[in-house]
């Protein structure tokens, strides 16, 4: 019964997720189209834009109907019914004013998703609460009746206790293999006893899907890399010709990124078991190599947008690995959200017991009320980014776990010298015991 509901439930949050996910891509797809056909008026871009629209009503049609109630679904009906008009609108304004309404209705399916699966794992919790209270009251009946048991067949009776709490402890511990069932034992404890290697089998079950995809994760990324890898080999080789003095310092940094996403597809797995249950390792350190090692890998993007990097650092006791992971995806972050022209600056120093890492930049202040989620996954800006990168809404909740493997916390703070500024704080005293 547990499974079953367990496997519905899981079904339909994958289900809506995946549904919701297909959404947001036809959204964004239509939105281009559309954009498109405003400026290039054609007949092949219109026919693609028809194709958006039809793929986003369909989309919409599937995750409405897996939505009991939602009045952004009918919203989405006449937004839909406006842009189908797409040819004869010429106002900007108004197609401006249309894509922003559809973005609106967007946030609104959004939250009712989530609502949605929030009321189904409610009333699985309040069913999970009322089978609880009934294998309470099981639980207690069968040990009356083991007691009574005991006292005429003590021996029958306290093998496969023992046994069972033998399975408890290496399912509590997972570690080691779970002893054979038993074939003479009361009926009731034989089932209780097949209800834990069901367990034990599920649980199982779950880490192997968990590891394989991962390691399918992992491998799927290795194929275009090494595409990419065989054409920086190819130029550096010069087999097309040779190379400028500037392309080479381009194809330099190519290659070292390269390299760098290489090292981090093949520490994919290992990083998953690191943030799970693996201990930090702390030395003490000068950033200052971890500092400029992650600028090098964002010149190009900080040449192109002719950003500035400042930096100051001191010597903290930290975790280098994890420390470069936090840099990478703040800067990465500064990059992408900050504004053209503008400097960032990074500053690591010392206060009180606690190292400090600012990374700041200009740009458009974070509302307060969405600073509170701003470091859970899948948490991503209202804001365009700077590229054409779409973000996975995992950087800063990977800064989150990282400064928290290391005992400490990030944070939003307001500074004189910017418009937004992420502190992550590292304590020293206890890092040095």
């Amino acid at each position: 019964m547990v499974g079953k509901m367990t496997s519905e439930e899981t079904h339909y949050v994958v289900s809506v997720v995946g549904q919701l996910q297909a959404l947001d891509g036809a959204a964004t797809d239509l939105e281009r189209t559309v954009r498109q056909f405003a400026i290039i008026q054609n007949a092949t871009v219109a026919d693609l834009t028809d194709n958006a629209i039809f793929q986003f009503a369909s989309a919409k049609s599937k995750l409405c109907e897996a939505l009991a109630q939602s009045e952004y679904c009918q919203t989405l009906d006449k937004q839909i019914e406006q842009l189908r008009n797409f040819r004869t609108i010429r106002d900007k304004l108004l197609l401006n004013a249309y894509l922003a309404s559809l973005s609106t209705a967007m946030q609104g399916v959004r939250s009712d998703v989530d609502k949605a699966i929030q009321a189904r794992l409610t009333q699985q919790q309040e069913n999970m609460s009322s089978m609880q209270a009934k294998q309470a009251w099981s639980t207690a009946l069968l040990v009356s009746v083991s007691l009574l048991l005991i006292l005429l067949a003590s021996q029958l009776i306290v093998n496969p206790v023992r046994k069972l709490k033998q399975i408890i402890q290496i399912l509590a511990h997972q570690r080691g293999n779970l002893p054979p069932l038993s074939t003479r034992a009361p009926h009731e404890l034989i089932g209780v006893e097949k209800d834990l290697h069901w367990l034990a089998e599920r649980l199982q079950q779950l880490e192997h899907i968990r590891t394989a995809l991962l390691r399918h994760a992992a491998h799927e990324l290795k194929t275009p890399l090494a595409s990419i890898k065989e054409g920086c080999s190819l130029l550096s080789d010069n087999v097309v010709g040779p190379l400028n003095p500037q392309q080479a310092e381009v194809l330099t940094l190519l290659s070292s990124s390269t390299q760098r996403l290489n090292t981090l597809v093949e520490k994919l797995l290992d990083y998953n078991l690191l943030l799970q249950q693996a201990q930090p390792k702390f030395t003490k350190c000068n950033p200052k190599d971890l500092v400029r090692d992650c600028i090098e890998d964002y010149a190009l993007a900080l040449q192109d947008r002719e950003v500035s990097v400042s930096v100051s650092v001191a010597n903290v006791v930290v975790d280098e690995e994890l420390y470069r992971r936090i840099l990478d995806n703040l800067v990465s972050n500064a990059v992408a959200h900050g504004a053209i022209g503008r400097p960032i600056s990074v500053n690591i120093y010392k206060e009180g017991d606690d190292a400090i890492l600012d990374v700041a930049n200009r740009g458009k202040k974070i509302p307060a009320e969405k600073v509170s989620k701003l470091f859970e996954p899948f948490t991503r800006g209202d804001d365009p980014r700077n590229d054409n990168v779409i973000g996975t809404g995992l950087g800063l909740s990977i800064v989150s776990d990282c400064a928290r493997l290391m005992h400490g916390d990030v944070q939003v703070v307001d500074v004189d010298n910017a418009d937004v500024c992420f502190r992550v704080r590292i304590p020293q005293e206890e890092n040095n015991e």
